[in-house]
């Protein structure tokens, strides 16, 4: 039997857009002799749908469509997930799950059993569980369907086991000799790697071959890679797809032979790919065609710039400068001579008469007080008023540049440098920016020398340098990384890294702090395993 993996790009609540694209993947996947052909999780809705399912109305566009792909596909057996409803009496509004359609018609449904409620998912929240699944014929193999999680409780790979039943095994036991998996795995460096392991874990221990479709693109703050696989029963991987494009794969289910496509290499490679995906759909899902970026001259705002650019083209891009008192020629000029190698529209606006009338204005108040960190916030908070102001006469979104180290101890500015529609490199720690900097210079040198050699500057006051506030960022980035990712208090932080404990104290301090900051921040891009936004979910109003 031959096989047919479609990793689409759907978009949430876009049922026409997702119904065409389902049927052009299956007519192609028929064309090419499947006999079936495998779309992601919800990719009929999109995912994540959210609150979206507690309303009956989105609940019966699902069967509507699910039975407008049946009649328009006929000749090949197609399965896509979709919303149903939920059983009475569970409390619940919808289930997760995948529909086989055969012959015009709704054959098969199978509801997912697991339900993710850690990090980004709250899957329990809006969806009732399956109480029970079934494997189901075809071509003379018994086909064992599941969705995204259900296959991520193995006893053979997890030491600590989320749920008490595994539906794999389950399954298998019922006679089922081919796992089908359909999936919206979001993103983050590493994941693939650990996917693909996953999987060759219960595939060797089953002795059966394992298909994965995965969904692409990038929907809200999550990305999704695709990169689709198909194992056989020894772990060797003998299909796979594209990672962050659609890509259409096939695989010989007898002969367990496959397509091969290639994937991006490298965890600097992926991280900005994620990122280029995520901004262009984030963009284009969201109504916008151009974006807007304050340009400063320093390595965040070339960064982000950058990833606009190859995500949405530099046509689409307007880089604004806006120097104030403090800041130097050599920052002016990087801006400048960014956007020219980039080949993007270039707009100055000085703030200097901006921010004197603002002190002018604020004088008789602030009488006798000395100058301080408010005057530098006066100044980022112009700029953001100044980009919104662009934002809606020309409507583009504007995106925000501040990376994951500032977000985590509050070195950013409310209603200043963290204005904007999306924080593009929200989830990318200062050095991890310098990385992907390289990486796109190695490509073709876009970003100017200065902007990775000089020391990293707000430029709010006279010789200000971010290490007058912080620890070098690649001391902060190791705290955060072990505080945030790994949860780890401050006495093993000290202990692994040998850093001074009451440094270590007082950057936790400061991450602890500024949460209410974070949650007046813009959605940002998720790439790490746990990225600032709702998959981190702590309070505001605290004294742990």
């Amino acid at each position: 039997m031959k096989i047919a993996l479609g990793q689409i790009n759907p978009t949430v609540g876009d049922f026409e857009g997702n119904s065409a694209k389902i049927i052009d993947y299956s007519r192609r996947a028929q064309a090419a002799g499947a006999a079936l052909v495998l779309f992601p999780e919800l990719s009929v809705c999109g995912y994540p749908p959210r609150d979206l399912v507690e309303r009956p109305s989105f609940v019966a566009r699902n069967r509507q469509a699910a039975e407008h792909i049946a009649a328009e596909t006929r000749g090949i057996a197609v399965i896509c997930g979709l919303v149903t409803p939920a059983l009475a009496g569970t409390g619940k509004s919808a289930m997760n799950s995948a529909a086989l359609l055969r012959d015009g018609a709704v054959a098969f449904i199978q509801s997912k059993m697991l339900l993710p409620t850690y990090d980004v998912f709250d899957e329990m929240r809006t969806f009732a569980p399956a109480t029970s699944q079934a494997v189901f014929p075809m071509d003379g193999k018994q086909l064992a369907l599941t969705i995204c999680e259900d296959a991520w409780n193995d006893k053979h790979f997890w030491s600590k086991r989320l749920y008490p039943v595994d539906p794999v095994e389950t399954l298998i036991r019922a006679g089922g000799n081919l796992v089908l998996n359909i999936s919206a795995s979001p993103f983050w460096v590493g994941k693939r790697e650990f996917r693909r392991d996953m999987l060759a874990s219960f595939a060797k221990n089953y002795r059966v071959p394992v298909a994965l479709v995965n969904q692409v693109g990038g929907n809200d703050s999550l990305v999704f890679d695709g990169s689709s696989l198909v194992l056989g029963p020894d772990g060797r991987v003998i299909a796979q797809g594209k990672s962050f494009e659609e890509d259409l794969i096939f695989f010989d289910a007898q002969q367990l032979t496959g397509d091969l496509h290639g994937q991006i290499a490298g965890d600097d490679a992926s991280a900005y790919e994620a990122l280029v995906l995520g901004t262009r759909d984030y963009v284009r899902k969201c109504g916008f065609q151009r974006v807007i970026i304050g340009l400063s001259g320093g390595i965040d705002s070339a960064l982000t710039a950058a990833i606009a650019a190859d995500a949405l083209g530099p046509e689409n891009v307007i880089g604004v400068g806006m120097p104030g008192p403090y800041s130097s020629q050599g920052s002016i000029d990087d801006a400048k001579a960014l956007a020219h190698n980039l080949g993007l529209r270039f707009e100055m606006l000085p703030i200097r008469g901006v921010f004197e009338a603002y002190k002018k204005t604020l004088q008789p108040v602030f009488a006798g007080l000395k100058e301080d960190v408010t005057e530098e916030n006066i100044q980022s908070r112009i700029r953001g008023s100044l980009l919104m102001a662009l934002s809606n006469k020309l409507g583009a979104l504007l995106l925000s540049t501040g990376n994951k180290s500032e977000m985590a101890v509050g070195y950013c500015t409310l209603y200043g440098d963290m204005a904007g529609g999306l924080a593009v490199i929200s989830d990318v720690p200062k050095m991890l920016v310098y990385r992907l900097s390289r990486y796109v210079n190695s490509r073709k040198p876009v970003i100017p020398l200065a902007s990775l050699e000089k020391p990293p500057s707000a430029e709010l006051r006279p010789d200000q340098k971010d290490t007058d506030s912080l620890p070098p960022y690649e001391v902060l980035d190791a705290i955060l990384e072990e505080y945030i990712e790994d949860s780890h208090p401050a006495e093993q932080i000290a202990k692994d890294h040998g850093f001074a404990l009451e440094l270590i104290r007082r950057v936790i301090q400061m991450v602890d702090r500024a949460e209410y900051k974070r949650q007046q921040a813009a959605p940002g891009l998720k790439i790490s395993p746990k990225a600032f936004g709702y998959g981190r979910r702590f309070p505001i109003a605290a004294r742990w």
